[in-house]
């Protein structure tokens, strides 16, 4: 991990951070953990979620297994160990296909984990940012929650919709001490993106290669897949004091993909 920019110090405040095992969400772990934050993990892998708990700097973090796509997951998510002071929702996964041909409980599975679960965790942590008159809300969306590319119905269609949850949680709390902001990487290098790579090399029917230089790096001007840790730092700012009067934005780092 690079060294922190921004100064931040979460001393005495509860994280929760989902999809947290791996790229952006364990970068945002680690950054929150380092800024004295306690960590809830939470991941669909509750082994994983607890390993990667321990892995944190600093003391009292947890972690916890939850099938964020599942019904009972989600009602799940209304306990009070998952209120927190600030909330990263970051969890999601992909499915690459045409409309016709899409799933349709996959695309129900990928609005249950990256708009369903981000709404539960808001509306348990609401009340707790409200009474400390204090809290930070950060959604990791995509450039995919600005603009649409095709075959990626389910995951465009719900991350568009974490953007309006972001603005409208930013409307309803900002007098009260919460700020709501989405964050729209582009492609990042993680697991998710690994795994997209593959599919979409079936989709299109070229080489696994091809796929990063002529689609993922078509459009950004900065010829390279983010880096977690770059995402991690944003949340870092937008938990600052620095950000205070930041909230309903939302913040590209896609290397200039959506700038035109």
């Amino acid at each position: 991990m690079n060294a922190p920019i921004v100064n931040l110090d979460l001393s005495g405040k509860k994280a929760v951070v989902t999809g947290a095992v791996s790229g952006i969400g364990l970068a945002c772990a680690q950054r929150l953990a380092g800024a004295g934050a306690a960590v809830t993990v939470v991941d669909l892998d509750a082994d994983a979620a607890r390993a990667a708990a321990g892995s944190l700097p600093g003391s009292g973090h947890e972690g916890v297994g939850v099938d964020l796509s599942s019904p009972a997951g989600l009602d799940s998510l209304a306990d009070e160990r998952f209120a927190a002071d600030v909330l990263v929702n970051n969890a999601g996964f992909q499915r690459v296909a045409p409309i016709e041909e899409y799933p349709t409980e996959v695309f129900t599975a990928i609005h249950n984990v990256l708009l369903h679960a981000p709404f539960r965790l808001i509306r348990t942590s609401l009340p707790r940012m409200y009474a400390a008159g204090w809290g930070r809300i950060v959604n990791i969306s995509s450039a995919h929650g600005l603009v649409a590319s095709p075959y990626k119905s389910g995951y465009v269609s719900a991350k568009h919709g974490l953007e309006g949850l972001s603005k409208v949680t930013a409307m309803e709390g900002g007098a009260k001490g919460v700020t709501s902001n989405c964050i729209n990487p582009g492609y990042v290098r993680t697991p998710l993106v690994e795994k997209q790579i593959a599919d979409q090399a079936k989709t299109h029917g070229i080489g696994e290669d091809e796929v990063v230089e002529k689609i993922m790096l078509l459009r950004p001007a900065i010829k390279r897949l983010v880096e977690p840790d770059e995402v991690a730092e944003i949340a870092a700012f937008l938990c600052s004091d620095a950000a205070a009067s930041i909230t309903g934005s939302a913040y590209r780092i896609d290397g200039g993909w959506t700038s035109n």
